[in-house]
């Protein structure tokens, strides 16, 4: 298995280490899952995200040849703004999603899931003719929470201003940091890059506030379920189109019909075809009665027993002290109610509007 630059430092913390992507990961502290994801909610929880695939695109046709790729608006994206974007397939499925940032007229740097990376970036590299690839090797950490910002401009004053969706390059000690302020939990924060070599000196000195703390996988994939987020392989894979998935909101109207710059990407027929005729599956929330976790792959059924479809993802949600679920179901049993099929019995669920739990991007 591979390691982050940050291994040795989640051991000498007390982490449980285990695999995820092919890398040792942390999936909880001594504080444990529970106690992890509640701190994030009300304090700055520290993520090592190193396992993710960093990548830098250059060349003078940059934008539009991405463009060719992704459902979304990548040459209307301002200067040191980012978004969030997927790779689609030619049948309209989803290959991975990734957020992307644009770092000038002829580049753009991208971040895609560790899973994925290899494939991600020999895509990449097949469908952009004049466009050059270099996979990045540095550290990758999110800082998120409430105090996020307040801690980070402790270290780094310029983060303050900073604005949900934008990045920025900064100097921590003569090291050059590339912060976004985004994350992957629907609290406020930022995802920073840093070279490997300079990566545990700098979490050591963000550790060094009160207000933050490791933070591992556990209370990671609790985190974003909570906000609705999506996990590819699970809530996105390559059978699910992004109208399924209820993602249009990543898809600009420039992209879909009618607009300026209207398909022209990968699966944009079967995409297109599903915002104009619907779909005959979508990807919905659901609160579940009791006390027991529903988890991934239980059948969602009718009262009388027809397979309405299945979970996707789904725990208990630490902030409502109830478990929660995301999952597909077929659009006509929708209206009607449903229940996870969970060891013989049937346990009601309630439709819930996602995010579960309110977002709290800084939005300036």
């Amino acid at each position: 298995m591979k390691r982050t630059p940050l291994y040795q430092a989640h051991v000498d913390a007390g982490a449980r280490m285990v695999e995820f992507a092919g890398y040792e990961m942390p999936v909880q502290y001594p504080m444990g899952v529970k106690k992890e994801h509640l701190w994030t909610r009300s304090s700055a929880g520290l993520f090592d995200v190193s396992h993710m695939g960093q990548v830098i695109l250059r060349g003078e046709n940059v934008k539009q040849e991405l463009e060719a790729l992704l459902p979304v608006d990548v040459i209307g994206l301002g200067l040191n703004q980012q978004r969030y974007g997927v790779f689609t397939t030619a049948n309209g499925g989803i290959s991975d999603d990734l957020m992307f940032t644009n770092w000038g007229d002829e580049e753009i740097y991208m971040v895609v899931n560790a899973a994925c990376k290899e494939q991600d970036v020999a895509h990449l590299t097949n469908n952009l003719p004049t466009t050059s690839v270099e996979v990045v090797d540095r550290a990758l950490v999110a800082l998120q929470g409430p105090k996020a910002r307040e801690a980070a401009a402790k270290l780094l004053p310029e983060l303050k201003a900073l604005v949900f969706m934008q990045s920025t390059k900064v100097m921590w000690n003569d090291v050059e940091l590339w912060v976004s302020c985004s994350g992957y939990t629907g609290e406020d924060g930022y995802e920073i890059s840093v070279p490997n070599e300079n990566a545990t000196a700098f979490c050591q000195a963000l550790l060094a506030l009160e207000e933050v703390e490791w933070i591992g996988l556990g209370a990671r994939d609790s985190l974003r379920l909570e906000a609705g987020l999506c996990l590819y392989g699970h809530d996105l894979d390559q059978s699910t189109t992004p109208v399924e998935a209820s993602i249009t909101w990543a898809i600009q109207k420039v992209r879909r019909a009618e607009g300026e710059r209207a398909g022209n990407f990968v699966g944009a027929d079967v995409v297109l075809q599903h915002f104009s005729e619907g779909v005959s599956r979508k990807r919905v929330g659901f609160l579940v009665e009791g006390k027991a976790p529903v988890r991934e792959g239980v059948d969602i059924v009718t009262e009388s027993g027809d397979l309405a479809g299945s979970v996707t993802s789904g725990g208990f949600a630490p902030s409502l002290e109830k478990p929660i679920v995301m999952g597909y179901v077929q659009t006509d049993k929708l209206e009607q109610p449903l229940f996870a099929s969970l060891r013989g019995k049937l346990i009601p669920l309630t439709p819930a509007k996602m995010p579960f739990f309110p977002s709290r991007y800084f939005r300036g």
